[in-house]
């Protein structure tokens, strides 16, 4: 296992995070997924957090990403949250009408840590979520 490491620590720290679409709207599908995936590789870099793996259902999705000890995961899934919803209904028009003036995601998300699983571990069940 290789561990990431700044100029005075070393550290390995995987967060799974679940994001649902506002009253679970049946919005998601590939290309929406995968414009949503890139938004997150984008911002999650100015938060040294980076992107492992993605899943996406019909109204969620299921994300497995690295942080550093100083990212400040609160502020970067708010702004996750406000960019995408923003830039998804923007670039979606069919979205925009589903959705009208609401916000893209639900106020609330599911944040955990990976309590010491393997990779692997945690891969299969984020596979497994995403086909349900």
């Amino acid at each position: 296992m290789k561990l990431d490491s700044n100029n005075h620590s070393v550290f390995l720290m995987y967060y799974h995070l679940v994001l649902a679409v506002k009253y679970r709207r049946q919005v998601f599908d590939n290309e929406i997924s995968e414009f949503a995936k890139d938004m997150f590789a984008e911002i999650g870099s100015k938060y040294n957090i980076s992107l492992v793996e993605w899943n996406h259902d019909k109204d969620h999705i299921h994300i497995l990403f690295k942080a550093h000890p100083n990212s400040e995961l609160s502020k970067f899934i708010n702004a996750y949250k406000s960019a995408s919803s923003r830039l998804i209904k923007r670039d979606f028009p069919h979205i925009r009408k589903k959705l009208w003036k609401e916000m893209f995601w639900s106020r609330s998300f599911c944040l955990l840590t990976t309590g010491g699983a393997p990779i692997d571990t945690i891969k299969k069940y984020i596979e497994n979520q995403g086909q349900k």
